[in-house]
C-alpha cells in the first residue's frame, strides 16, 4: 500500500533538512512560531516512505502498550 523511499532519496531529504535548519537558524531565533517550523522539519527528516509520520510512528509504538 506504502512505497518506501530509496535509500539515495532518504539521504537527500535529509541532507536537505540539515542544509534549510541552519540557513534557517538567524531568521527562526527571532520568530515566535519556530517550534511548528523545527517540527515540520524533523517530520520532513523522520519520513522514510509515502506512509504518514504519524501513522508510523503509531504503528511503532503500538507494542509498547500492549
Amino acid at each position: 500500500m506504502y512505497q518506501r523511499f530509496s535509500t539515495g532519496k532518504i539521504i537527500l531529504r535529509r541532507v536537505a533538512a540539515i542544509a534549510i535548519g541552519v540557513l534557517a537558524l538567524p531568521v527562526m531565533l527571532f520568530r515566535a512560531d519556530r517550534a511548528r517550523f523545527y517540527s515540520w522539519l524533523h517530520r520532513y527528516w523522520s519520513k522514510t516512505s509515502t506512509q504518514p509520520v504519524w501513522l508510523a510512528q503509531s504503528e511503532a509504538a503500538a507494542g509498547v502498550f500492549w
